[in-house]
């Protein structure tokens, strides 16, 4: 079991580190490519997007052909697109690079997590999912600094390194014993969960602090620049967003199975509004960098009971592994991509004060709307 959570714990780690290894050089795309700031919200919404269009379709597989061959499909296309990634030198190779990565992201994760909850007893579920996410977060620690890095060193090597460490992981699946292919649930059963109101407000959970991410993810880095930081001082401050946003999971976790999904998801809420009413204001570097690391430990209190709601509500409603995680793939991926291309989409036809004062008010309607939220809560299992 160690060595599977071991497995699947990797693999996160490493999908997150290429995911938010952009947000450092997106300064330099800005520049050696001339990109708009609808350029650079299309580049970063590119993998969210195939993370949206490879969502059902990577649960299907995960049920069809197994978890194995579902996962190494996702590991061998973020090899191929993290190499692409690194020597593409137009617009268009990047964007396409990470629209197919993030369709391999969705391979991963699905066949992944369907992996480690298979083989998990029942009640020790949580703790192998929660250790999982662990990883991942520890992932977006790593992402800025490898940005970083290759903003000194060059994409190409930078990047060729990621994608030898992909291979290697496929080569540890390989040997990695798995269980057979099962009968795939219809597509009605899901459908079906997507109208069921407590899956709706679990999708919605999901959903808002993708937004925040999103645009967080594309106007914050050039707002930094523009106050005079580089890359490795851009990746530096989503390094110890990270690590905060890190730090603070497991206690919102256990604030969840204490006291409730809806209690930490208060507390996010009222933070989350507070921090992205404020980020469009500072005029002095290390004031906006001390904001956007409060802003990523304020997006992020939303991921654990958020995604404990869905997948509470989803048992509920005897949804397979695969379709579970289907879900969250369609609730973030809109959402991320959204975050960034609308986001930067606005901050360019305005300012910067717009998209981040539309997501303040968004937090507080969805704050408001959680006080009906009680009666539809899911039941959560025991523990």
């Amino acid at each position: 079991m160690r060595r599977l959570v071991a497995l699947v714990g990797a693999v996160v780690f490493l999908d997150t580190m290429f995911f938010t290894a952009l947000a450092p050089l997106l300064p330099h795309y800005l520049d050696a490519l001339d990109l708009s700031k609808i350029g650079a919200g299309v580049l970063a919404g590119a993998y969210p997007a195939g993370v949206l269009v490879g969502g059902i379709p990577s649960g299907i597989l995960a049920t069809r052909i197994g978890v194995k061959r579902t996962l190494l499909a996702g590991l061998l296309c973020l090899a191929a697109t993290t190499l692409t990634f690194g020597f593409a030198d137009t617009a268009w190779l990047l964007v396409a690079a990470r629209f197919v990565q993030g369709v391999g992201s969705a391979c991963a994760w699905t066949a992944g997590f369907t992996w480690l909850v298979g083989a998990a007893p029942p009640e020790r579920r949580g703790a192998m999912i929660g250790t999982a996410l662990g990883v991942a977060i520890a992932g977006a620690l790593f992402g800025p600094v490898l940005g970083a890095a290759a903003s000194v060193i060059g994409t190409a090597p930078a990047f060729a390194f990621v994608a030898l460490l992909a291979l290697a992981l496929a080569a540890w699946a390989v040997r990695s014993p798995a269980p057979p292919p099962r009968d795939v649930q219809p597509l009605r059963e899901l459908a079906r969960a997507t109208r069921a109101p407590a899956v709706v407000v679990g999708l919605w959970l999901i959903l808002l602090p993708a937004l925040c991410f999103g645009t967080l993810s594309v106007l914050a880095p050039l707002s930094l620049h523009d106050l005079g930081l580089g890359s490795v001082a851009i990746g530096a401050v989503f390094l110890v967003s990270a690590a905060g946003e890190s730090a603070l999971a497991p206690i919102v976790g256990r604030l969840s199975d204490r006291h409730g999904r809806l209690f930490p998801l208060r507390i996010g809420l009222v933070a989350s509004a507070a921090v992205a009413a404020v980020l469009p204001w500072p005029d002095e570097r290390f004031v906006l960098a001390a904001v956007v690391i409060l802003a990523g430990s304020s997006f992020g209190i939303f991921w654990a009971p958020a995604m404990a709601w869905l997948f509470d509500a989803a048992d509920d409603r005897g949804l397979e592994a695969a379709y579970a995680f289907a879900l969250i793939n369609l609730a973030w991926a809109p959402g991320q991509a959204g975050g960034a291309v609308i986001g930067a989409a606005l901050a360019q036809v305005t300012s910067d004060a717009v998209p981040y004062l539309m997501l303040s008010a968004l937090c507080l309607v969805t704050l408001a709307g959680l006080r009906e939220a009680g009666a539809i809560q899911p039941v959560r299992p025991p523990a």
